[in-house]
C-alpha cells in the first residue's frame, strides 16, 4: 500500500510504502477489549466510609409496636442507620479493597494495536468515526521529519489547511460542549471531541504548536496505545505520522 508523504508546505513530495502492520485485519472486538483493559487498569480504588450513616444513637423497639423493626433515634420514631431509611448508611457501599485491573493478553494486546493501526488506513472506516477530510488525502498522513520542528498554531493549522484535514479540528472545536451530569463539577466541565492524532519520534516540540488545538494530540511513536489509535474502542482515527515514526512502526510486534 503505498501513500503520499507531504512536506511541511503541504504538498506530496513522493510516495512512500506503508509497513506490513497496516495490513492487519480490522477486530473490533479486540479493540474494544484492548480500551477496556486500558481503561480498568486505571482506575483508583475508592471507598465510603466504613462508619458512614452509623454514627447515630439508635434503639431497636423490638415486636409488639406494629411498626417496622428498623433502628429509630433515642426518643424518637425517626429510623436511622437502616439501608432503607433516610440518612441511613448504604447497603452496599463501594469498598477498597475491590480489584478493578483487568488482564489482557500480550499477543491479543498487541494484535488490537496493530488492528487499531491499519483502520487508521480506511478512508471509509475515518469517515464512518466522524472525521472530516478531502477527497484526495491519503491516509493515514505521512509527513516528513521537519513537521516536528513547526513552532507555533498558526502554522500548524496552515499545514493542516492545505493538506486538507483541518476541518476536522473545526468539527472538534465547534463540537465542544458543557458535560451532562456531575462531571461538570469536578474539573471536567466540558466535553470535546476527540480531533487528529500526531504519531512522531519526539513529542514535546510540536507538542507546543498543536497541543492547544481541540481535540487534537501528540503521542510518541513509542507509548502509541490502543487507546491513542481508537478512543472509545471505535477504530479509525485521523491520524499524522512522520516519516521517521513510521519506520519505528515498521517494528511493531
Amino acid at each position: 500500500m503505498k501513500v503520499n508523504l507531504y512536506s511541511t508546505a503541504g504538498k506530496a513530495k513522493k510516495k512512500v510504502d506503508l509497513p506490513d502492520q497496516f495490513e492487519t485485519p480490522l477486530r473490533t472486538d479486540l479493540i474494544r477489549r484492548g480500551v477496556t483493559v486500558a481503561r480498568a487498569n486505571r482506575r483508583q480504588p475508592y471507598g465510603s466510609d466504613r462508619m458512614a450513616g452509623r454514627k447515630h444513637s439508635v434503639e431497636h423497639w423490638g415486636k409488639g409496636r406494629g411498626t417496622a423493626r428498623n433502628p429509630r433515634l433515642k426518643g424518637s420514631r425517626r429510623g436511622a442507620e437502616a439501608p432503607l431509611t433516610v440518612g441511613g448508611r448504604r447497603a452496599h457501599p463501594p469498598k477498597v479493597e475491590k480489584i478493578w485491573a483487568k488482564k489482557m493478553n500480550r499477543k491479543e494486546r498487541r494484535f488490537a494495536r496493530r488492528s487499531a493501526l491499519a483502520a487508521t488506513a480506511d478512508k471509509e472506516t475515518v469517515a464512518d468515526r466522524g472525521h472530516r477530510f478531502g477527497a484526495k488525502v491519503t491516509l493515514p498522513v505521512i509527513v516528513e521529519d521537519k513537521f516536528e520542528k513547526i513552532a507555533t498554531a498558526k502554522d500548524a493549522m496552515a499545514f493542516l489547511k492545505k493538506v486538507g484535514i483541518s476541518e476536522d479540528v473545526i468539527r472538534a472545536k465547534d463540537g465542544r460542549h458543557i458535560r451532562a451530569g456531575r462531571g461538570k463539577m469536578r474539573s471536567r466541565r466540558f466535553r470535546t471531541p476527540k480531533s487528529i492524532l500526531v504519531i512522531t519520534t519526539e513529542a514535546a516540540g510540536v507538542r507546543k504548536a498543536v497541543g492547544n488545538l481541540p481535540g487534537l494530540d501528540v503521542v510518541p511513536v513509542t507509548r502509541v496505545s490502543v487507546e491513542d489509535l481508537a478512543p472509545g474502542g471505535d477504530p479509525g482515527r485521523l491520524t499524522i505520522i512522520t516519516e521517521s515514526a513510521l519506520k519505528e512502526v515498521a517494528g511493531w510486534l
